[in-house]
């Protein structure tokens, strides 16, 4: 018969207790978030350093770029003013580059539009693949 003054004597002397296992797996699901969230702290950080050197590089380079474009506009004024008025060759020039600028403000509010909402899926899917994990082991450890 079971010895009702001390439970012990009823389960094996090495098998934790309920309350031993709810606190390790309290502990276990505190450190995987606390390490993802430390993993995904360091990867944004060194992902925003090359974001920043990289940015800082375009933006120097774009400059650079409007520079070299007005000199080819005010090139291509002046060979089209070899052979129509000054104001009409610098029109024309003009209305091209509103027409372009148009079309490229369409394609890019249509690019805008797609990556609306901006939700970060793989980190969902990461995380819901820890709960699903630790939900699966919780029910395991149920049965046995």
């Amino acid at each position: 018969m079971a010895d009702v003054a001390n439970p012990s004597t009823s389960r094996a002397r090495n098998e934790p207790s309920t309350a031993e296992l709810v606190q390790r797996a309290t502990e276990q699901v505190s450190r995987l978030v606390r390490d993802e969230l430390a993993l995904a702290r360091a990867e944004l950080t060194e992902k925003g350093k090359h974001a920043g050197i990289g940015v800082g590089l375009f933006g120097g380079g774009g400059v650079l770029a409007m520079y070299g474009l007005g000199a080819l506009l005010t090139a291509v004024v002046l060979l089209l003013a070899q052979v129509l008025p000054a104001w009409v060759a610098a029109l024309i020039v003009a209305v091209v580059l509103f027409v372009v600028a148009g079309i490229l403000a369409l394609v890019g509010k249509k690019q805008v539009s797609q990556a609306v909402p901006p939700v970060p899926a793989a980190a969902v899917r990461s995380v819901r693949a820890d709960v699903d994990t630790v939900t699966a082991a919780v029910r395991d450890r149920g049965r046995s």
